[in-house]
């Protein structure tokens, strides 16, 4: 049989070399298998390892198109390194943080303490790191007790660990129709089926949630009512009482994600404090502190605390112990609330900006958001849209990236603020208004 790893690997070589452009359209499948002298099942293999590797996407009714590939960097807006101005990515690390961490590294460097630390880390941490992820995760109208906080390597094991603990391989998981990416391949990689669920302006729709369990039931439901990523909205309060009030009725558990949640000072009370029985918490340190600190948390009910510490442990998803200790020493020592406090200044600014630059563009996002959503003009597809970017320096996220199902993504773009310099953002914002206002015709053609 016909290998579509080679298939596959001839297709990306005529990506790399150019022979295929960000943009381009693939032939029809059917096409491409008769084109190739290939079956239509090894064709369809092919189209699916080239998404896996994020080198095209799939967009239903419209075909498969060649991904924004690495641009030539443009003068105007590069870094004096030539590196393209990164919207993709949400990231975010403040110039003061570093000096703020090392001082807190101090403790470690006794032999004693380097000792314990350079020791295994377990999935239930320590007294010490309980006590200071409890203080950290606690939100208006909730505060974990520290004996229910599990640790994880980084934030994607936590989710991984929970959705393990919840849905069986083979089982289905409820998401919001448009979702963070990392849960699609966690839910592949563990054999679990997602199932998008409507949602609206508010976030989810508990009565789609309803629907769908009821025509095929699933074993949990992932969300993200702060600061949803791509939406970068926040479900409000009421809201979150009915998807509190159908968990219990469904019976059902959730995972909710706070990855994002300590940016709004003032932004409403978990979805835990509302179905604390019902709701596995989720989090991490990489977006308070930096991508390259990777602690996560995660936050059962009693009746499920030992079925998530087992599926943490049985997955190698624990943290490492001296990760776990820095950060014990960076939460106790004020170090870690220091920062989230400029980060949400950091934040507002940004979003501010966006504001400013693309005023009366269909934007959505929170007053204190790194990312936000983006509706585009209608003579813009989103994929057409990212290549106009990436050949002007820029590169930003299609909706097909976070888009479950087999419903046709939306005409929109994610647009992470985080990554370059306030400045930088400010450019990169007026060239993608000026990209949105012309049309594809006006891509120029080398």
């Amino acid at each position: 049989m016909e290998d579509y790893r080679r298939v596959a690997d001839e297709v990306a070589a005529a990506i790399a070399a150019g022979r295929l452009r960000p943009g381009d359209r693939l032939p029809p499948q059917r096409a491409f298998a008769r084109d190739r002298r290939i079956a239509a099942s090894t064709a369809s293999r092919v189209y699916g390892e080239l998404a896996r590797r994020g080198l095209v996407v799939g967009e239903v009714g419209r075909g498969t198109f060649v991904r924004a590939a690495e641009p030539a960097p443009v003068p105007a807006l590069a870094e004096p390194t030539g590196a393209k101005v990164d919207l993709e990515l949400s990231s975010p690390v403040l110039p003061e943080q570093s000096a703020l961490l090392a001082a807190g590294l101090g403790r470690l460097l006794r032999p004693d303490v380097l000792d314990a630390a350079l020791g295994p880390g377990r999935v239930t941490g320590t007294a010490a790191a309980r006590e200071a992820a409890a203080a950290l995760l606690a939100a208006p109208g909730w505060r974990p007790g520290p004996g229910s906080v599990l640790f994880a390597g980084n934030g994607r094991q936590a989710i991984a660990g929970a959705v393990a603990a919840l849905v069986p391989p083979g089982g289905r998981l409820a998401v919001e129709a448009l979702t963070y990416p990392v849960i699609k391949g966690v839910a592949a990689r563990l054999g679990v089926t997602l199932v998008p669920v409507a949602a609206d302006g508010a976030g989810l729709r508990p009565d789609a949630l309803a629907d769908a369990h009821r025509a095929a039931p699933f074993g949990a439901v992932y969300l993200q009512p702060t600061l949803h990523n791509p939406h970068g909205t926040t479900m409000p309060p009421r809201r979150r009482a009915e998807v509190a009030a159908a968990l219990e009725r469904l019976g059902l558990h959730a995972i909710e994600d706070r990855v994002w949640a300590f940016l709004p000072a003032d932004g409403p009370e978990p979805l835990a404090a509302l179905a604390g029985d019902r709701t596995v918490v989720v989090d991490s340190l990489s977006k308070r502190l930096a991508p390259g600190l990777t602690l996560g948390f995660a936050v059962p009910p009693a009746a499920l605390a030992g079925r998530v510490a087992a599926a943490l442990r049985s997955g190698a998803w624990g943290p490492a112990r001296f990760a776990l200790d820095a950060a014990t020493g960076w939460i106790a020592g004020g170090a870690v609330g220091e920062i989230t406090r400029a980060k949400r200044a950091d934040a507002a600014a940004r979003s501010r900006i966006v504001t400013e630059r693309l005023a009366g563009a269909a934007v959505r996002s929170g007053p204190c958001s790194y990312f936000c959503w983006w509706d585009l003009p209608p003579q813009w597809r989103a994929e057409t849209f990212v290549a106009a970017a990436a050949r002007r320096g820029i590169a930003v996220t299609p909706a097909a990236a976070f888009a479950v199902g087999t419903g046709a993504a939306p005409r929109a773009v994610r647009v992470g603020l985080a990554s370059p310099p306030p400045e930088t953002l400010g450019r990169a914002l007026d060239v993608l208004a000026e990209i949105a206002a012309g049309g594809p015709e006006d891509i120029p053609i080398d």
